[in-house]
């Protein structure tokens, strides 16, 4: 059991902290409270104390009950200062919602409330959710904090992407759902399964960093029901997303028609079209230092689908007019700037693919390409097992070198990858 303080501001997010709360419980966690008078607005005290079993404070002013203790810790003979005492016995500090507000306080070191007092005198870990609306969090400002901060070492939840609290609003800017918030939590007090947990050298350079992920396969839409797509179940994007979380790196999974779960601790943006999962990257990438381009993108779309479904009738000279979809990677590759590392992924039938790939990590100005062989039918597309060629390019790109990962599960592969990753990048 684990003593997980939580601090909770303003925001309608708030009523997730509850449901954290009652996962943390049932999962043996002790738990304390901390509120910012504006979430009280939100979620009363009462609540977090009913699911708690403890006291609930709101200012640094006020007599704590429990003395700092957590339920089920002997209460110290004397009273002690309250923001002290919770965050000495606390294993790791939640700040969830954390507003635009709040945020913005704790990268300038402010401590006008039991919350970030309690924040500026934690040695535990920090770990914070942000949760607003998706123009306060795209803001320069919000983004310029939360750097800071995780460039102090503050662990971030990043937000999904959804309807937002406003009418009509969607964007990114949702709080984490609280299971992923748990796992946070989990992976911070080593509570991860047995085995599952990197060794200490695969983790390195990969904590904190931010990984962007694509995963699955676009569907180009004919009409109203029927679409051109491809036969990626994303199973391999999502064994790097999840392969990259358990190194400790900040997640991004933009998953095109995948109907597998994303994995714990992932923030998923989900895309249908080439157009969307380009528009989603390009939102994304300027925060990442590492893309794994893992989707299986068309590289055609028609070029005058019907609004309705085209009747039976009407189809015996159906002619399908196709026009290239945009070359995401390559355009994202364009925009790159130093220090972001950037893989490519290849699905090549038979011989050949190997050239093929080389000449498209030098001209599209990529890091590394993943090739896999999608003409055998025991790895490759839908199915747990891939077999992998990589091409790796260091300094100016005219050194490539080449690792070949035999056949292994998708979650093994992914582990190869990332190995790779971290040697280009220097960590490996």
């Amino acid at each position: 059991m684990a003593r997980i303080l939580l601090g909770v501001s303003g925001g309608i997010a708030a009523y997730k902290a509850l449901e954290f709360v009652r996962l943390a419980t049932a999962a043996g966690h002790a738990l304390r409270v901390v509120q910012t008078p504006a979430s009280r607005r939100f979620v009363g005290e009462a609540s977090f104390a009913a699911l708690t079993g403890a006291p609930v404070l709101v200012s640094e002013f006020e007599r704590d009950p429990a003395r700092g203790a957590f339920p089920g810790q002997e209460q110290p003979p004397r009273e002690p200062l309250s923001h002290l005492q919770l965050v000495a016995n606390a294993e790791v500090y939640l700040i969830a919602p954390a507003s635009a507000n709040t945020i913005a306080k704790l990268a300038a070191g402010m401590a006008d409330n039991l919350l970030t007092s309690c924040a500026l005198a934690a040695t535990c870990p920090l770990v914070l959710a942000p949760a607003m609306n998706n123009h306060m969090y795209e803001h320069p400002a919000t983004a310029a904090n939360l750097q800071t901060l995780r460039d102090r070492g503050v662990h971030i939840v990043d937000p999904g992407v959804g309807r937002l609290a406003s009418e009509g609003e969607r964007g990114i800017g949702r709080l984490a759902e609280p299971e992923q918030l748990l796992a946070a939590c989990r992976e911070l007090l080593g509570e991860g399964e047995p085995g599952a947990s990197p060794s200490p050298s695969r983790q390195r350079g990969w904590r904190g960093l931010r990984v962007l992920v694509t995963a699955g396969g676009t569907r180009e839409p004919i009409d109203s029901v029927r679409f051109l797509g491809n036969s990626s179940s994303g199973r391999m994007g999502l064994a790097l997303a999840h392969a990259a979380r358990a190194r400790g790196a900040e997640v991004t999974l933009v998953a095109a028609n995948v109907a597998l779960e994303a994995p714990d601790g992932v923030a998923c943006r989900e895309v249908v079209t080439a157009a969307e999962l380009k528009s989603a990257c390009e939102e994304e990438f300027p925060r990442c230092e590492v893309l794994l381009m893992a989707a299986a993108v068309a590289d055609f779309t028609p070029a005058a689908p019907q609004p309705g479904k085209i009747k039976k009738a009407d189809r015996a000279l159906l002619e399908l007019v196709l026009e290239p979809t945009a070359d995401v990677l390559a355009g994202l590759a364009e925009r790159r700037r130093d220090g972001q590392t950037l893989v490519g992924f290849a699905a090549e039938h038979g011989e050949g693919g190997i050239e093929s790939a080389r000449s498209k990590l030098a001209a599209k100005n990529l890091d590394a390409v993943v090739v896999n062989d999608i003409s055998r039918d025991d790895i490759g597309f839908d199915v747990d097992a891939n077999e992998v060629t990589i091409l790796g390019a260091r300094g100016d790109r005219s050194e490539v070198e080449r690792w070949d990962v035999p056949r292994a599960t998708k979650a093994e592969v992914a582990d190869a990858i990332l190995d790779v990753v971290g040697s280009l990048r220097g960590s490996g």
